[in-house]
């Protein structure tokens, strides 16, 4: 019968350890033998010359290294890497129904009083550069300017203006809402909240308004209204500039139309890689699989209403769109993650050619880009960064990180607040009778 099965159905298993001609260890990995692959090669090509037997003790003290310092000391990475990769899955290489390019197709950019994007990409630009040149060397991951914003389309030419780099003369209270997932990995991320410490020696006061990291946009809407009509005293009458990332764009937008008196105090709403039009990739994912986030080390999460990937799919926030009118009393702006593909880390390589064989590969490996723009707002900029480096130090805490899953998480997180906050304090003043 086992003869039979291996005629008709081959298997392929790799053994590890012989003595005296027979397997003392091997790993459980049989797998369905495989056609040759488009080099050529199949599962079986021959036998293989080792070399650099000279270096065998050296590479044997550097695995022993590597299990005793990562996977015993930084289990969380092993496990997050892992969850990445679950979360990925059948993320072959593809070709991208819509291929990478700079083009800015299908947005629109026209007459903002009509309700079309307004472009503010030029000035914030000027803003944007005058802050990294003047002290983005002495902040971490500086990089130049014309390798982190990105020109999609054609940018309107630079106004020529000057930009005053002094203290804040506004007393915005700025509330950053995460995206999804966050309380789970917050404790293992050992976040140092750099940019807000960064900004707050400008005269920007930035903090976290934490919502449930697996819950439902409905759920977490909820809880901004809760951290909002709480506030102290002091900080009531404060206005408030919301920003946020990922899952936290639709937190706060569902926020404001369920409950009208948050938006007495909210001047200004920010998507910075916002999931405005939802995901994709959240089409097939299941809820299950972010259940294992809740099984990190020191992982704060629970699955509470266990909405999140409901709330992520296009269709559902389409339909919210449609059906739900932003406030127009508040000032929308959208910064969108627009990475060049040579900055895609690697660990988020394969939901970047997924999405990009369901969508468009003009995205930052979690959201096509024009899923990232709020309706009506100004388009900031476009930045050369992937959606964890976006906000996400996860490299700056985690060599391992750095090294493996997240290979490309450098970005001037510091300046790009700093600038934006100058940004949206210059245009704001511009309403002011």
């Amino acid at each position: 019968m086992a003869s039979r099965l291996a005629k008709i159905n081959p298997r392929v298993t790799f053994v590890r350890v012989f003595e005296d001609d027979k397997a003392v260890e091997h790993w459980d990995n049989i797998q369905t033998k495989q056609p040759p692959n488009p080099s050529g090669h199949d599962m079986l090509d021959g036998e293989t010359t080792i070399t650099d037997i000279d270096k065998t003790e050296v590479n044997r003290e550097f695995v022993r290294k590597f299990a005793t310092r990562v996977l015993r000391a930084s289990p969380s990475a092993v496990l997050l890497s892992g969850i990445v990769l679950v979360l990925s899955q059948s993320a072959c290489v593809s070709t991208p129904s819509v291929p990478y390019s700079q083009e800015l197709a299908p947005l629109v950019i026209g007459d903002p009083d009509n309700g079309d994007l307004h472009d503010g990409r030029a000035r914030f630009r000027e803003i944007f550069c005058a802050v990294n040149a003047d002290h983005g060397k002495d902040l971490p991951d500086y990089r130049p300017c014309n390798e982190t914003l990105v020109e999609v389309g054609v940018e309107p030419p630079p106004s020529g203006l000057p930009v005053p780099l002094s203290h804040s003369k506004a007393d915005y209270l700025v509330l950053l809402v995460p995206g999804l997932g966050y309380p789970c990995i917050k404790a293992w991320l050992d976040h140092d909240f750099s940019a807000p410490k960064h900004v707050a020696e400008h005269g920007y006061q930035v903090e976290l308004l934490e919502v449930g990291g697996l819950a439902s946009t409905t759920a977490n809407a909820q809880q901004i209204r809760n951290f909002i009509r709480a506030l102290p005293a002091d900080e009531a009458d404060r206005q408030l500039i919301l920003i946020g990332h990922s899952k936290g764009a639709p937190d706060i937008l569902e926020a404001l139309v369920l409950y009208p008196k948050v938006t007495e105090k909210v001047v200004a709403v920010v998507s910075y890689a916002g999931a405005v039009g939802g995901s994709p990739l959240a089409n097939d994912a299941r809820q299950s699989y972010l259940k294992l986030m809740t099984k990190l080390p020191r992982s704060e999460c629970d699955e509470e209403d266990g909405g999140a990937l409901q709330s992520l799919k296009p269709a559902v926030r389409r339909t919210w769109l449609e059906r739900n009118e932003l406030p127009q009393n508040i000032r929308y702006y959208s910064v969108v993650a627009f990475p060049e593909p040579g900055r895609i880390s690697r660990g988020l390589k394969p939901s970047w050619r997924k999405l990009g064989e369901l969508a468009d590969a003009r995205n930052d490996s979690q959201l096509v880009f024009y899923d990232q723009v709020i309706p009506g707002s100004s388009i900031v900029a476009f930045a050369n960064a992937d959606h964890w480096a976006m906000a996400v130090p996860v490299a700056r805490q985690h060599r391992f990180a750095s090294l493996t899953f997240a290979s490309h998480n450098d970005f001037p997180r510091e300046v790009m607040l700093e600038a934006l906050l100058r940004f949206i304090e210059a245009d704001l003043s511009e309403l002011d009778p």
